[in-house]
């Protein structure tokens, strides 16, 4: 029993400090732009659509109303004004005749922006990246005629690689990059907000303000999508 108590905090110990040096390093590298590289790579390797696509596919993500789908929403929207003989496929598993559900949601942000009914029609039955493409590949037979993919940036490269396995033979992305303001204008002077001095000042450290918490989140981000990306390669689906 004695024995069986001692591995057990050996394991515990073991566990505790690997946890603690992965922390460590998490830490050290969102000082550094491997994170922005790591999910920039993952949202452009695969190429950036070039010319007219026969569909424009619409990644569901999150659901509507939420960040992710009302950026998705967006960037579909300027590619649709872009290439008007384009059709707008929506992927996104939910109700289409119900008004409240995610993929009418999603229709009614299009409309909004501009797009014709005419032009929008639903993929709702996948339930994750891999059904999302064999059930397109259903709906657009013709498989050479090039489409273009809205989603975010780290999802982008397992996206594509989903669809070139169901038999798509040109695939580009749009990745829904944000576009953040002057940082010139985020910048202050410490002493002007009075309040408790003898702190660092920090109004003309954007690294510590901003880049180094967006840099944690990038790195849970790809984290979460190289783990996507090794099963989807075990299961033989990209």
């Amino acid at each position: 029993m004695k024995k069986k108590i001692h591995l057990f905090y050996r394991i515990l110990k073991v566990l505790m400090y690997s946890a603690g040096l992965i922390f460590l390093l998490a830490i050290i590298l969102a000082f550094t732009t491997l994170p922005f590289h790591a999910r920039h790579w993952l949202g452009t390797h695969k190429g950036i659509i070039a010319s007219e696509p026969s569909a424009i596919i619409l990644m569901g993500g999150a659901g509507m109303p939420s960040e992710d789908g009302l950026l998705r929403s967006y960037f579909t929207a300027i590619l649709a004004q872009k290439y008007p003989m384009s059709k707008i496929i929506i992927a996104l598993p939910g109700d289409s005749a119900d008004d409240l559900d995610s993929p009418l949601q999603f229709k009614k942000e299009l409309n909004l922006r501009g797009v014709e009914n005419n032009r929008i029609q639903f993929e709702n039955i996948g339930r994750n990246t891999r059904q999302q493409a064999m059930k397109i590949g259903e709906i657009l037979l013709d498989k050479k005629k090039p489409i273009a993919i809205v989603t975010s940036p780290e999802h982008m490269y397992r996206a594509i690689l989903s669809f070139e396995k169901v038999g798509f033979t040109v695939v580009k992305g749009f990745p829904t990059y944000t576009i953040s303001i002057d940082e010139k204008n985020l910048f202050f002077n410490d002493m002007d907000l009075k309040g408790t001095q003898g702190l660092p000042p920090i109004g003309h450290n954007k690294q510590i303000r901003y880049q180094f918490w967006n840099h944690l989140i990038y790195e849970v981000q790809v984290a979460r999508e190289a783990a996507a990306l090794l099963y989807y390669k075990l299961r033989s689906w990209i």
